[in-house]
């Protein structure tokens, strides 16, 4: 995503109402914040119910975003916390049998280690963008789906070569976009 394109449809969304230039920028962000969301929620319904809410909050508050310095970051934080906020109310929803409460970590991540980790996973979705889209397709299939090599060629109606030289050039180019921002 160009931060022009980005600033384009902020201003037609301000300006003109334009439901257009808001369709535009949710199929630009959607896989991104979806992406962001399921990080934290691990439930792919959850984290769809979540992107929604947090593009319709996007939409009410349309006429502001143009004056946000860093959208992206914004939208990132915005995910984030609807993400967290649902996780402590489902977590509410369901109360489980002390017998069954897992049990406590030995040492609870300090607050640093947490900063730290957030913004390795933002600078990692960042990048994750920045990718050619089939790159990053056999890339998310792979890794993070943890799908086969095999389920992924058929899918993609590819050959398992060209899916194993697609997952390479994503890792060299996801190391070379990392070790240079």
């Amino acid at each position: 995503m160009t931060e022009q394109e980005v600033r384009r449809y902020l201003r037609q969304m301000k300006e003109e109402d334009s439901e257009r230039a808001f369709h535009d920028f949710y199929n630009l962000c959607y896989d991104r914040l979806f992406r962001i969301s399921y990080y934290y929620v691990k439930n792919e319904d959850w984290a769809q119910e979540i992107v929604l809410d947090v593009f319709m909050r996007l939409w009410e508050q349309r006429t502001k975003l143009p004056e946000i310095n860093n959208i992206e970051d914004y939208c990132f934080i915005l995910t984030k916390n609807a993400s967290l906020n649902y996780l402590e109310k489902e977590s509410r929803h369901t109360t489980q049998p002390s017998e069954q409460l897992p049990e406590p970590p030995d040492q609870a991540n300090s607050p640093e280690e947490v900063l730290i980790s957030e913004e390795l996973f933002a600078r990692y979705v960042k990048a994750l963008d920045r990718l050619p889209e089939r790159c990053r397709e056999v890339f998310i299939r792979i890794r993070e789906e943890k799908q086969s090599y095999a389920q992924v060629a058929d899918e993609l109606e590819i050959s398992v070569k060209t899916v194993d030289a697609q997952l390479q050039k994503a890792i060299t180019r996801l190391k070379e976009i990392l070790l240079t921002d």
